[in-house]
Parts: C-alpha cells; structure tokens; sequence
C-alpha cells in the first residue's frame, strides 16, 4: 500500500491526503478523521522519505545534549524513557546532538538553519538562558523543560514569550520545608544543585519563603549548593553538616542520588535518620530508587520525570503540528508524601 493507491481509494490528492495524516491545520478534522480511518482500514505506512519531501517536514524532534553532562545520568535517562514514549505513539523520531558545553549555541544555530529537525526540547535551563533567547527569535518550534528567572514576564512566567513545561519547584520546596517547620525543627539544611539553573533557583526561593514567613532566619551556614547532584557530594556536605554545632535537626534535598549520600553519612556518624535527623528528598520517580522502599521510607516532594518527559513531547507536537501558534505555559503540582524519615524536634 502507497500514498498513491490510498488517495485514488479516498478519491483526494496526494498532498491533501499526505497534510491530513500530519495533522495541517488546513485540512478540516472531518477530513483528516476520514483520511486516518482509511489509512487503518488499509494498512497504510506513509513512507518517511516521500512524507519528508511532500510536507518539509523530518518527522523528527531535537535534543541537543553537551557531552559533559553525561547521557547516562538516571535522570536523563528517565525523561528521555517519557520522550521516547511519547514520540513511539506520535510517529516521530528523535535525535539526539551531541555537542560540547562550549560550542552549544553554535550547535543550535547549526541544527536550526539546516532545519535538521522539525522542532527543539530545550532541558535544564538557566535563569537567563542564551537558547531560549536565540530560539525565541527563529521559527523553530521548541519547548522548555523548566522557565527562566525574568520577573518581566510575570509570576511563573505566564507572558513569557516561548512555551514551557515546569514543575513548581518553588511549591515543592516551600512545602517540604514548612512541613519541618511545623514539626519543630528550626535548624534546617537544604542540600540544593547548582543554583545557576532555574530549578535550583526556584528551590531555594522556596524553602527561603518558608522560613521567612515562619520568622526563622536565613543561616548562609545551612544551605549548599553543589554543581554535580552525585551521592559523592551528598556524602561530604552531609559530613560537614553533621559536625555543626549545633547540630541541624533536618534536612531538605534536591535529588535522590543526593539523599543516598546523606542517607550513609548520617549512619555514618551513628544516627538515626527520622529520630535525630528528619530528611525530606525531591523524588523524580526514578524506578530503582523507590523513596517508600528505603528502611525508613523517606519523606518526599515528588513529580515524575518521566511523565514530564512524556507530556513535553506531546506538547511540541502540538506546537509543530500547528506552525508554532500552538501555545503551553503548564506548571505541574508537586506531591508531599509524609512518611518515617521525618518526625517532630524531640524534647
């Protein structure tokens, strides 16, 4: 079965019927409804070369990576499974650009004036990002995993001119930390990742407001931030921390892999993580480090990555599919999930 014999079938033009299995706006939905049933009935696979050629488009998504980030983080690994989850059901490609951190932005331009792509998922922004500043002033479709700091775009950037998916990172930690702040506990660290990125950024935002709303005040001595959120790190700040005088009751961090290092430094130094520390983990929904497995089951603020990675995708298809009209500004809500790792100050 070709695209020929599929239009002779539908009695429509090859290009009509091509643009209708792509989604073009310009095709009634009635049209494109009828078009996509037949191609069903008959088994039809548009060849991606030919379907290349009739619409200009190359059925595939962009994801530019620099090398020294690492590809195989789990992380990485868990929104890139959301990614291709999605993709698999819209018919896409991905490629992946490996680039270096140095010649990024000569890597965007490259792959946005040869049109290498269709469309751009932009990840792990900086509060002032050079990207989305380049992306925003081009035609390519793309979207953002995560926001930028520019208060002139408003609270959570709803003006912003480009469209994003973000977690609110300020919610997040803001709950977790008034959740220690109710139990008690004054002395509390936050354990963050390199503040340059708006995620980071926007976490210690949160847990600031906590305590300032609570009149405690801002210890420059109990909050760390580190470029590489490893269980290395986690460990030695967690060391660190530990021999303070006095010693902190709680602490708040950014990552799982962190916390796996708090978890060892803490038992390390012979205490006992929910009774002389409380310690709440952000959870990305990583499989193999499942939070209520832990002996005790940590304490979270949580939103899947994977998800994240999943709906993104969908949304820029939507964005290319639509010729970049399509606009999404999304805040995903994050979970606070009380378990044994936290528990009131003892007296």
């Amino acid at each position: 079965m070709n695209l020929k014999a599929l239009s002779e079938k539908l009695g429509l033009s090859q290009t009509t019927v091509s643009r209708a299995l792509n989604g073009y706006p310009e095709v009634s939905q009635k049209t494109r409804e009828r078009v996509q049933k037949v191609a069903d009935e008959m088994n039809y696979r548009p060849n991606r070369f030919a379907t290349s050629l009739a619409t200009g488009k190359t059925g595939h998504v962009g994801l530019i990576y620099p090398v020294e980030h690492n590809l195989i983080t789990p992380l990485f690994n868990e929104f890139l499974g959301g990614i291709t989850q999605k993709l698999v059901e819209a018919g896409l490609d991905l490629s992946i650009v490996p680039t270096t951190s140095q010649n990024e932005m000569e890597t965007y331009r490259s792959v946005v004036e040869a049109g290498r792509v269709d469309g751009l998922i932009v990840s792990t922004p900086l509060c002032d990002d050079p990207r989305i500043n380049y992306l925003t002033g081009t035609k390519m479709p793309f979207i953002v995993h995560g926001r930028t700091c520019d208060k002139a775009w408003g609270e959570n950037n709803q003006h912003a001119p480009f469209s994003f998916l973000d977690v609110d990172n300020v919610g997040a930690f803001y709950k977790g930390t008034q959740l220690l702040i109710d139990m008690g506990h004054k002395n509390i660290v936050l354990m963050n990742g390199n503040q340059d990125f708006t995620f980071a950024f926007h976490r210690l935002q949160g847990y600031q407001q906590a305590l300032q709303q609570a009149g405690l005040p801002l210890r420059k001595e109990l909050m760390f931030s580190r470029k590489e959120m490893t269980e290395i790190n986690g460990y030695e700040v967690a060391c660190e921390i530990l021999q303070q005088q006095p010693r902190p009751t709680a602490i708040i961090s950014s990552s799982m892999i962190l916390t796996l290092g708090i978890r060892r430094a803490i038992r390390d130094h012979n205490l006992t993580i929910g009774k002389e520390v409380s310690v709440i983990t952000y959870d990305d929904g990583l499989p193999y480090l499942e939070s209520g497995k832990f002996n005790p089951a940590l304490t979270t603020v949580y939103s899947s990555i994977r998800q994240a990675g999943y709906e993104i995708t969908g949304y820029l298809h939507q964005i290319i599919q639509s010729g970049r009209k399509y606009e999404v500004r999304k805040m995903l809500d994050v979970d606070l999930i009380v378990r044994k790792s936290t528990s009131a100050v003892s007296t």
